[in-house]
């Protein structure tokens, strides 16, 4: 549980700076962070209009599963696990959610 509850905290913060980093940039959305804890999902959401176009997307989106942090949408150039190492997780807690089963054995992280 200790895990579990550390990891919330973490990933509230990264993805609260991704948020007040997509923020500061010049585009025509904002960037908000929705966390629910229950049900373990955390997300960056981006929505505004950029002239006539409607923007609704989710660049990251991590799910808490058995005390692992799952990856299941990172669309930043860095990449979200590159922040999640740099704060001390292990990569066997770190699973590539958005890579197929078959091919997850191969990226150096957990597979699940």
């Amino acid at each position: 549980m200790a895990t579990r509850i550390a990891y919330q905290d973490l990933i509230k913060r990264l993805l609260q700076e991704h948020a007040d980093y997509r923020n500061a940039l010049p585009d025509p959305y904002q960037s908000e962070v929705l966390f629910d804890d229950e049900r373990g999902h955390y997300l960056v959401l981006d929505v505004g209009w950029n002239q006539d176009k409607y923007l609704h997307t989710t660049p990251i989106h991590l799910s808490l599963v058995n005390d692992k942090i799952w990856i299941q949408c990172d669309d930043t150039e860095e990449g979200i696990a590159t922040d999640l190492l740099a704060a001390g997780v292990p990569k066997e807690d770190i699973v590539l959610g958005f890579r197929h089963p078959k091919i997850r054995q191969h990226t150096g992280f957990a597979i699940a």
